[in-house]
Parts: structure tokens; sequence; C-alpha cells
């Protein structure tokens, strides 16, 4: 190929001198990504955003003069860009970043892991990779998905289907506010549904409760060995496979912690997996949003038993890895954007 590749520009928002340098220092040789600018609080942060016009930002949530999920308010509305928060999972920080993927920041990285020596070489694999993503990102869509996922309308109604005994879900990057569009469109259902998003520990629990109040579900991060109840969600735990198992003839939880050569933990692969096993063909499958191609494999166990699949569509998709990797493996049942999901899901069940 000619030419020179078009480093990616980006902005460095911390309050932290300490992270600012060490963000510096990752990316001072990086062929694909160069800092632009450096910002210690938010007021500062619009300022650049709005000069600079960079590829992407990444925005530290508790900042002074201007907090970041103001600051990041105002650059949403002024000088759109893909954003990644720096947050921490102590206090008020994973409800914060809940809010923050709501206003229409990309994704987020764990602020603690910044904060030895020897986690900066793991926090720059991770960042160089959130930042690639977000660099791809179109922002119509994420100012779509941030517009819609306070505001969606209520459902229009259960369609009795063929009857499934569970709906499991997959997401990942994107998925947060596109959960919420999705279950706060549905009314409780007849069956559980059983959810997985990427998602680092100490976040979980924040998601399941703002899940929680923006839906008519009950909504919840999983425990091990309960049995799921019909119209409830259950959010797996980071760090733990959420796998299913029947136990005297009750659908019940079971959380794994071992690894078992899955990528991710939870792995949505894991999930459709046990699934599949266990309820054969009355299992929906659903992916939406995400980086990557977890649920792939698993979309061709619940396919093989006999189950259905669902997809989010490449039109409303932040990241259309995760539902493009399902769909090129098998024959879904339903691609639709992701404002037709709750529909399609009624639809069978």
């Amino acid at each position: 190929m000619g030419g020179l590749q078009k480093k990616i520009r980006v902005l460095v928002v911390d309050d932290s001198a300490f992270v600012r340098r060490a963000i510096l220092r990752m990316f001072e040789k990086s062929p694909d990504i160069e800092v632009v600018g450096v910002a210690a609080n938010g007021e500062s942060a619009v300022e650049l955003a709005r000069s600079l016009r960079p590829d992407v930002i990444t925005l530290d949530v508790q900042m002074p003069v201007l907090d970041g999920l103001s600051a990041l308010e105002l650059i949403m509305k002024e000088c759109p860009a893909p954003v990644i928060m720096f947050s921490c999972l102590t206090g008020k920080g994973a409800e914060k970043t809940m809010k923050a993927l709501d206003i229409g920041a990309v994704d987020f990285v764990d602020k603690s892991s910044a904060g030895g020596a020897m986690d900066i070489g793991a926090l720059a694999k991770e960042l160089t990779g959130k930042i690639k993503v977000a660099a791809g990102v179109d922002l119509e869509k994420l100012r779509a998905a941030a517009r819609k996922a306070g505001t969606a309308p209520p459902s229009r109604g259960r369609t009795k289907g063929e009857g499934a005994e569970v709906v499991v879900m997959g997401t990942s990057t994107g998925g947060p506010p596109a959960l919420q569009q999705v279950l706060g469109r549905m009314q409780p259902p007849p069956c559980p549904i059983l959810i997985v998003q990427h998602m680092p520990p100490g976040f979980t629990a924040s998601l399941a409760a703002r899940l929680d109040r923006h839906s008519a579900l009950t909504v919840r991060e999983a425990s091990d060995g309960e049995v799921v109840v019909a119209g409830n969600v259950y959010l797996a735990p980071a760090g733990w496979h959420m796998r299913l198992r029947r136990k005297d003839g009750a659908l019940q939880v079971w959380l794994d912690p071992a690894p078992g050569g899955h990528l991710h933990c939870p792995s949505v692969d894991a999930l459709f997996d046990s699934a599949a096993e266990v309820c054969g063909d009355r299992t929906l499958g659903v992916v939406l949003t995400g980086m990557g191609k977890d649920g792939a494999a698993g979309a061709r166990a619940i396919k093989k038993a006999g189950g259905r699949i669902v997809v989010e569509t490449e039109e409303t998709a932040i990241v259309y890895g995760m539902p493009k990797a399902v769909a090129d493996a098998v024959s879904v049942d339903a691609a639709v954007p992701l404002y037709e999901v709750s529909d399609a899901i009624a639809g069978m069940i």
C-alpha cells in the first residue's frame, strides 16, 4: 500500500498529571495514535475539542471546574467526537459511567488500572484497542443512540409466537444504551432474559440497577444457583461466565469462573452454548452492537438445536462486529435495527 497511514488524533483530558503523562508515554512512539492535546479540566476539554477537532477524546469522569459528564454533554452538542471515559469503579464512579454511555460516550476504561507501573502495559493495550474502535464509529449512530436511550416509547405489546423458554442476549461496545432502549420498550415477557455485556468488574451491578430503573422489567445482577423467573432479567456479573442448567425441572443460573478457552469473561458463547444444550429449540438468542465475534459460535449451537437468532443491523449498531460475525455464521431469523429488536423478540416468545 502506498503512502503513510494517517494517525488517529487524540485529545487526553484528566485532572491527574500522572495519568496524563502515562497516556502521553503510551503513544509517543505509536505508529497509529498521536496525542494532539491535553487538558486538566472539563472547561479546557471543551475549548480544545472545539479548536483541535480530535478523532477521539479520552475524558476523565471526576474533574474540577467542569466535570466529565458536563463536558461530555457540551462536546456532544457543539463539537461531537467519539469519547472514551476514564472512570473509577469506587463510590459513584460506576453510576456516572453508565450516565456517560447514555449521553453518547463510546466506551470507558477503568481508571484504577492506571494506578501502578505494572498495570500500564495492560492499560496501554486496552486503550489502544478502544481508541482504534472509537475512531471508526459513525457519530450519527452514536448521537441517535444517545437521544433514544432515555426516551424509548412503550412497547406495542407482545405478539404470541412459537414460544421460547429463555431469551439469551449478548453485547459489548455500545451495549449499555442499546440494552436500555431494548428493555425499555418491552413488557415483562413469559420467559426469563439472560444477558452478557462485556464489562470490567465493578460496573455490572450499576448497569443492572440502571436498566431496572429505566424499564418495566425486573433487572438484576445474576447470583450463582438462583432459579430464573419469567419476566425477570439477569445480567452476568463481570469476571464470571453465566451458564444455564436445569435442576429439579427448573432453570438455574450457574456462575463459572473458569476461562474455558473463551476470550471474554463473561462470554456470550458460553451463555449461548449452555442455553442451546438445556433449552434446545426453545432458545432465542439476540446479539447487539459489539466489537469482535463473541456469540458467533454460540449462535451456531442455538441454530443446531433448532432455536432462533435475532441480530441488530448495521444501520444502528455502534460497532457492527458481533452482529456481523453472527449473521455470517448462521442464517438469522431476524436482522433488524435496534428500535425494532424488542418487537422482534416479542414476536418470537
